[in-house]
């Protein structure tokens, strides 16, 4: 079953979101299995994540790389709000 996770945080910046982008690609993990879509929302100057995962296994595995790279940054990105997915209609 997918999960949605949605991550709202208020110290994300656009140019953070962009480094954290590049780090990831750099470590091979600019496209990690078992994540089928990402989208990045940008309000009032902060980036909030929305992505949707085979598992809860896959993404775990992705933040054991994606959690230092946050860190680094100075990042908190809180503790996401994650549901199952419904439904997906693309188009």
């Amino acid at each position: 079953m997918a999960l949605g996770f949605y991550f709202n945080s208020d110290s994300f910046s656009p140019s953070q979101y962009d480094e954290a982008i590049k780090r990831l690609a750099d470590a091979g993990a600019g496209a990690p299995a078992g994540r089928t879509h990402h989208i990045a929302l940008e309000s009032d100057d902060n980036i909030q994540v929305f992505d949707v995962w085979e598992s809860q296994q896959a993404f775990e595995a992705f933040g054991a790389t994606l959690l230092p790279i946050l860190s680094d940054l100075g990042v908190d990105p809180g503790k996401p709000m994650v549901a199952s997915v419904h439904n997906i209609i693309d188009g």
